[in-house]
């Protein structure tokens, strides 16, 4: 703890406050033992494509029911807010959003004759145009690369703006190049919420948990149920009320801690508000850790117990049924951090063997310090370690040469896009979206009968194997998958 401070516009970024890494090949329990006693980033001579910050602070923040949002820089940068404005309308039903409100984006899009003059003046402009054309109870600003290298001053605009217009302008620093690991724009939009929007605690409420999620479906509602609470999530969703009074929660808790490990840590350290720390519920033993935590924190461990004994006591016999008919199964991950390590719980958990994984990026620790969080620790720690462990950036060319080797029974993915690579190796590819479908006891047996389902219909992607065409040349799918990291050779 103690790497939150909220005086200053600017969040940390992730290679600095938490020492993640983007370049790492070996074996998980490698990666969890080097994590603990100093981890050494490996850099690349060649890398296909990368994320950037703005994307993640953007999907963020445009889902705040109430608030507008404006990319600060050449209009191609704003590119990706079509995306969530659609996410949100989609994913609205599963939240029991009723009437979905039109998504208020705008890009100040700056010119060429902006980056020599500055444009400073067009974005006070623009919050104001943006201000009396939609009436937003907040405005968040996102800065881009072109904004950041021609030094326009974006927290004295944005506080200018909020002092005349009356509602909160939060600037958030995301330039693409602040950070190699793009995940540091969910920092930089918590951070701006947690300096701006969030005030201090009213009243407190025992009767209400923070969830900082993404946009899957509501099964916490449920679950909460049995403990007298009642969930508020952060982000997609919220109105900016919601958010201003995220600091009178019992207790925060995070579907993914790539995600929410800086506001969870935020709002304990600088709000009170008392942060789950042990890694989110994938597999049955971590699930019963964080129900046991999640008691204990609310005071409700007797609750706890009888919700963990009744849920074993109708899924443990199904999660068993699943076992045996994947038996002797192998599978490969493609997720970001957090997440990619939940499905490789979920591979334990059913019996599978994970003959690798590729992993976006690494956090050692998160925000919290505590090491309970660490779920690819716990992972190795409950079910043994994962060899062809690789941290690549989104280097598909990496992982279309260790699929094309290690031949999987099936890919399991989170992002977009990438089961395509499975599917022209003919390789069944499982994509599911939501984060939530695999939590829990339940998730086990929700997400295992879907690897069940897609192993048993895999003509097509067989088919497509002898038709499709692949962009690698020979070469490099005889050349090792790693060969382009530091320390590889090439032949």
């Amino acid at each position: 703890m103690g790497n939150i401070d909220l005086q200053i516009p600017e969040v940390s970024i992730r290679e600095i406050r938490l020492g993640s890494i983007t370049g790492f090949q070996g074996g998980a329990e490698e990666l969890v033992k080097s994590s603990r006693c100093g981890l050494r980033d490996k850099s690349r001579s060649f890398s296909q494509c990368l994320g950037c910050s703005t994307s993640q602070a953007a999907c963020m923040v445009i889902l705040v029911q109430d608030a507008a949002v404006i990319s600060h820089g050449p209009v191609g940068c704003s590119s990706c807010f079509h995306e969530f404005a659609f996410t949100y309308r989609v994913n609205s039903p599963l939240r029991g959003i009723e009437n979905p409100t039109q998504r208020k984006v705008f890009s100040t899009n700056l010119q060429e004759t902006d980056t020599v003059y500055g444009g400073g003046q067009k974005l006070a402009k623009g919050i104001r145009e943006v201000y009396e054309r939609t009436h937003p109870n907040a405005v968040f600003v996102l800065t881009t690369c072109a904004a950041g290298i021609i030094g326009d001053d974006v927290e004295s605009v944005c506080n200018e703006a909020e002092e005349e217009l009356g509602v909160p302008v939060v600037a958030i620093f995301c330039e693409g190049f602040r950070s190699k690991v793009w995940t540091t724009g969910f920092d930089a939009s918590y951070h701006g919420i947690a300096r701006k929007l969030i005030k201090p605690a009213r009243e407190k409420r025992d009767d209400i948990v923070n969830v900082i999620n993404f946009w899957g479906s509501d099964i916490f509602k449920d679950w909460f149920e049995a403990f007298g609470v009642k969930p508020r999530y952060i982000t997609p969703y919220s109105t900016v009320e919601d958010l201003s009074r995220a600091s009178e929660a019992a207790a925060t808790i995070q579907i993914c801690p790539t995600l929410g490990s800086y506001l969870g840590a935020a709002l304990e350290q600088e709000f009170g508000v008392p942060e789950i720390k042990t890694a989110p519920p994938y597999g049955v033993a971590q699930t019963d850790r964080w129900f046991r935590e999640l008691g204990k924190i609310l005071h409700k461990e007797e609750e706890a117990e009888r919700l963990i004994a009744a849920k074993k006591e109708e899924y443990l016999p199904k999660i068993e049924e699943l076992r045996q008919k994947l038996k002797g199964k192998s599978a490969y991950v493609t997720a970001g951090a957090a997440h990619g390590h939940a499905l490789l719980s979920l591979l334990g958990e059913l019996g599978m063997k994970a003959k690798g994984a590729a992993i976006f990026h690494h956090d050692p620790l998160y925000d919290s310090g505590s090491e309970e969080g660490d779920l690819l620790a716990q992972r190795v720690k409950d079910y043994g370690d994962v060899p062809n462990f690789n941290i690549c950036n989104k280097q598909e060319f990496e992982l279309v040469n260790m699929l094309n080797r290690l031949q999987p029974d099936v890919l399991l993915a989170r992002h977009g896009g990438m089961t395509l690579w499975g599917a022209k190796l003919g390789i069944p590819s499982l994509l599911i979206g939501d984060e939530h479908y695999s939590m829990g006891y339940e998730g086990i047996v929700r997400y295992g009968e879907r690897i069940v389902e897609t192993l048993e219909n895999s003509e097509f992607v067989k088919n497509l194997k002898n038709h499709a065409i692949n962009p690698y040349t020979k070469w490099w799918l005889q050349q090792e998958p790693y060969t382009f990291l530091e320390g590889g050779n090439v032949q």
